[in-house]
């Protein structure tokens, strides 16, 4: 007769571990690429944002024009042999334009979310570690600048850097871009601050500001990650808004934004100054949208999107 199990007793049960072919535990950062590879958009997604790198780097190289070059004999023009994609009414090769644009976008966003990743990830955990009035002084900041029109006012002073993209790349960071993923940060953080080894940490004399850097901001990394991918697209957007008003970029530099915003004008007349970077945007947000999708499975255990290790 087969024994009774009595239901009020827990049955250990063993945790299960990803292995190699040979036997071996799986890193994680092994299991989280195998499952993000097994997301065929997100892969197409880092295929086409490295190409989009490699035009942005490559194109001002092997174009025979320069951006800021003008060639009278060919006054908007479309795309030919000599102009792959046309000219503007100015003379001036659109293929360069594109590929300067690209990269200068690229730029910018980089920079951006780069700085609003790091800043709204020491920001919010700072603020659910300490509690208290540093948590209170940092989410009345924060929720009085949810409300304040930010675009308006990047605008603003946007226009007063006079077109430099490092000064407008930091306006975005300090002034519009921190302190929404701020708050979803402070929100996750607030878990984490009564964890075990946090409170070990705090026994063991270590100071405040080494456990939010050590153990609260590593713990989240995977929300850190899928932050700064979309906040890739969101300082693209947003830059081009401010490029295509009049706010951003200014010649003789020239972004995606800015060349959007020039080809909006002639859009029936020489429809390719505006399809060019229009293209190179859309391939460009979309590329990031489906890597960031591809993370965020490829992190999320319970996600099912992933596969299975």
């Amino acid at each position: 007769m087969s024994e009774m199990i009595d239901p009020t007793v827990e049955v250990p049960v063993e945790p299960v571990v990803a292995e190699t072919r040979d036997g071996k535990p799986m890193s994680k950062m092994a299991l989280y690429t195998r499952r993000f590879m097994r997301n065929k958009p997100a892969v197409g997604g880092i295929i086409i944002f490295v190409l989009l790198v490699l035009f942005s780097i490559i194109g001002p190289l092997i174009g025979r024009w320069d951006h800021i070059e003008l060639d009278f004999l060919n006054l908007g023009t479309p795309p030919s042999a000599e102009h792959w994609f046309g000219t503007t009414a100015s003379g001036n090769d659109t293929f360069a334009q594109v590929a300067l644009g690209t990269q200068r976008s690229l730029m910018i966003a980089v920079t951006v979310s780069v700085g609003v990743t790091i800043l709204s990830a020491i920001i919010g955990t700072a603020a659910a570690y300490f509690g208290g009035w540093t948590e209170k002084v940092t989410l009345t900041v924060i929720h009085f600048m949810m409300v304040i029109p930010s675009f308006l006012i990047l605008s603003l002073m946007s226009n007063r850097a006079g077109g430099n993209w490092i000064v407008i790349a930091l306006i975005m960071v300090f002034i519009v871009g921190w302190y929404f993923p701020a708050r979803v940060v402070w929100t996750t953080a607030l878990s984490l601050r009564e964890r075990e080894y946090v409170h070990a940490a705090r026994y063991m004399g270590v100071g405040g500001f080494k456990i939010v850097l050590r153990h609260l901001i590593p713990n989240i990394g995977s929300l850190l990650v899928i932050n700064f991918t979309l906040g890739i697209v969101n300082a693209v957007m947003t830059e081009t808004g401010l490029s295509f008003i009049g706010f951003g970029v200014k010649i003789p530099d020239v972004s995606l934004g800015s060349l959007i915003g020039s080809g909006a004008n002639t859009i029936t007349s020489a429809p390719w100054l505006f399809y060019f970077p229009a293209a190179a945007l859309t391939l460009l947000t979309i590329s990031m949208a489906l890597v960031s999708d591809g993370l965020r499975d490829a992190l999320d255990p319970t996600s099912a999107a992933g596969g299975r290790a």
